[in-house]
């Protein structure tokens, strides 16, 4: 592995803003905090703005050139050429009821590539998965991969809740998956692709991811040899979907989702 000394130092940034944005995640965790609904129907909280506030603030002191969009306030510089995508809390719901399985979302986008990753999950403790283009990806410290799982009546298959799929042909997807999984489960939002990434599931299905939701995903299930795509099939992140997959049960998934068709 060759060293990127400008990538590396920049994923040791994203690192420490996602755990800065943690800790102030935490200051309303498990105290009942009050759920607003934005006109896009998602849930949003105190604890969602202030989190992505401290990281603009972080990001505009230390890198004012670059672009920022994130959940909460929108998008700045969009025609720069690196462009920050935060999700302060993925999860929200989750973070309101006081389920510890939410995440800090950082990505860093170079002309329309992520190019680094971090999932952070601050009621896990120090739990954190972080990657960046050819530097691999990283749990805690440690390398990490996907499994090597290759039979789907062995997999453990994740969503983050199968009854709510709009989409009539993406839930019949899920059902096959389901039925020829070996577990199923839904340890969903970001925790569920964390899982993929450190090799302790091989499926995980969002039918439907905006950018923010799925940009710090990518990088981090590719680095660590894994396979991440929208429905469509397409290694994206704006596909508006996010399916992860080691690479060993990858085609039958995708297969039996109906990913592609």
């Amino acid at each position: 592995m060759t060293r990127q000394p400008e990538l590396e130092a920049l994923l040791e940034f994203a690192v420490d803003l996602a755990w800065r944005a943690g800790r102030r995640t935490l200051a309303g965790f498990q105290t009942g905090p009050e759920i607003e609904w934005k006109a896009d129907g998602t849930p949003v909280t105190d604890a969602d703005r202030a989190a992505e506030a401290l990281m603009r603030e972080r990001i505009e002191a230390r890198f004012p050139g670059h672009g920022i969009v994130g959940e909460e306030f929108g998008e700045v510089r969009a025609r720069a050429k690196r462009r920050w995508i935060l999700d302060p809390i993925d999860g929200t719901k989750a973070y309101a009821r006081g389920v510890p399985l939410y995440g800090v979302l950082v990505a860093l986008e170079e002309r329309g590539v992520p190019v680094l990753g971090v999932m952070h999950f601050p009621a896990l403790g120090e739990e954190v998965v972080y990657a960046a283009r050819g530097v691999g990806c990283w749990w805690n410290g440690r390398r990490c991969s996907v499994s090597d799982v290759s039979a789907l009546d062995a997999a453990l298959v994740l969503t983050t809740d199968g009854r709510p799929i709009a989409d009539p042909d993406r839930r019949a997807g899920w059902d096959r998956l389901r039925a020829g999984a070996g577990l199923a489960r839904t340890w969903g939002d970001c925790y569920g692709h964390a899982l993929v990434a450190t090799g302790r599931a091989e499926v995980m299905v969002d039918p439907a991811a905006s950018a923010w939701d799925a940009a710090a995903l990518r990088p981090c299930v590719e680095e660590a040899g894994g396979v991440f795509s929208d429905w469509s099939g397409a290694a994206t992140h704006v596909g508006g979907a996010a399916v992860s997959t080691n690479s060993a049960v990858s085609e039958v998934a995708r297969r039996t989702l109906g990913v592609g068709r």
